[in-house]
């Protein structure tokens, strides 16, 4: 089986100031004495991507943005293109999450059309799927994620997607407290890795990252990376707390 490097990334969704965010920054950055054996991105929101930067520029963490517009530039006020990102020092974005999904309107068609600015600009998508509660419990959860895998990255060619990265979040365990059981989270990512070998072939399916985003914490994050096919988490409310974050890195 192909070594897959694993990735923690952080989501700081909307928290922090800008001193708060810097503080957190560079209490990370002390924490991290030695690289870890996954990368580590975080991304805060965006009027605090250039304030992190100078904070973690020397580090081994990697700077992210949570959302992009697909227009390269233009009169669409309080948007952010990716050349934008990418000056700020951006390496990753997050696209399509849940919140994005359910508090903004976004569509797997948006979500497409985010991941080709993203790839035009030598960002590195992360493309977040998932089901909400009733979905699972309507037993649509396979379906609901094959129509965003497929819709999300259509018209894409196996090379334009190679450092594509997949966060697999469970609507129903984010932010409730509820985790998905490492086995659960296992099936599906296994489910989501063939998905994408039908679709683009074993090579992409073999190397691509697919991360587990749903109430990840320190003590639950050695059991789901223990999984032949967690690759990583995609980490919300733990990654505001430097000490919790660094912990899930050094797992």
């Amino acid at each position: 089986m192909t070594k897959r490097k694993p990735l923690i990334a952080g989501n700081w969704k909307m928290y922090k100031n800008i001193p708060e965010a810097v503080g957190t920054a560079r209490e990370m950055v002390k924490l991290l004495k030695e690289p870890p054996n996954a990368e580590v991105m975080i991304a805060p929101g965006c009027v605090l991507l250039n304030a992190v930067m100078r904070e973690i520029e020397k580090s081994c963490i990697s700077l992210g943005a949570q959302d992009l517009f697909w227009e390269k530039e233009g009169a669409y006020t309080g948007a952010i293109s990716a050349s934008m990102l990418v000056s700020a020092g951006c390496k990753y974005v997050i696209i399509g999450h849940s919140e994005r999904r359910q508090y903004f309107a976004e569509t797997d068609r948006n979500v497409n059309l985010k991941i080709r600015a993203a790839i035009d600009s030598g960002l590195v998508p992360i493309l977040c799927v998932g089901e909400t509660e009733i979905q699972r419990e309507s037993e649509e959860t396979f379906s609901i994620l094959d129509k965003q895998i497929q819709m999300g990255l259509k018209d894409f060619s196996c090379d334009e997607l190679d450092k594509l990265v997949v966060a697999y979040e469970p609507i129903w365990a984010i932010g409730t407290g509820k985790t998905a059981t490492s086995r659960q989270a296992q099936d599906v990512h296994e489910y989501l890795r063939n998905a994408l070998e039908n679709t683009f072939g074993n090579s992409l399916a073999k190397n691509i990252r697919i991360l587990y985003g749903g109430s990840v914490k320190p003590e639950n994050i050695a059991e789901l990376m223990a999984m032949p096919d967690v690759d990583g988490a995609l980490v919300g409310g733990a990654s505001l707390n430097a000490d919790t974050f660094i912990r899930i890195v050094s797992f």
